[in-house]
């Protein structure tokens, strides 16, 4: 078993016509056993960005802390709100730094850019990106969150 599997997590973004969603389980589990039922694994960043994180659950409230310090900084010397774009150069680049002994995390981004259009975009456990126009998944069940997206999924809801 994956140490990404060890505490489990279903995250879903999705795009529709100038909005986006994101959606995760409240389980926090320890292989098949449930511990708690309402562990928080969406993290709201500002007004029109939020990024999930689905992994071992030490290093999700790791990366929240992390993310909120780095943002506030980012907002005390820039005196801007950040945009999704930098908001997720600057944890690739976080999850990058850490590549010889990573964050078991794989984030899920989801916001509104300056124009109003729906930002997605997801990265692995070193930083890599995968940005997407119409829906992003993370976690323990993405096979079957792929499925249902392709097949539910239409432009513009």
């Amino acid at each position: 078993m994956s140490i990404l599997e060890y505490n489990g997590a279903a995250i879903i973004g999705m795009s529709g016509k100038n909005c986006v969603a994101i959606a995760s389980d409240n389980r926090l589990g320890i292989s098949y056993q449930t511990v708690a039922m309402d562990f928080q694994k969406i993290f709201q960043m500002n007004d029109s960005l939020m990024v999930g994180l689905a992994g071992l659950a030490s290093d999700v409230q790791t990366l929240d802390q992390l993310l909120r310090f780095r943002m506030n900084l980012y907002e005390l010397r820039e005196e801007r709100q950040m945009t999704p774009k930098v908001f997720t150069n600057l944890l690739s680049t976080m999850l990058y730094e850490k590549r010889f002994g990573p964050y078991f995390c794989e984030p899920v981004i989801a916001g509104l850019d300056e124009a109003g259009k729906p930002f997605l975009s997801t990265m692995d456990l070193i930083g890599a990106q995968a940005a997407a126009k119409d829906f992003v998944v993370a976690g323990t069940c993405d096979g079957n969150l792929y499925g249902m997206c392709e097949t539910l999924y239409k432009p513009d809801m």
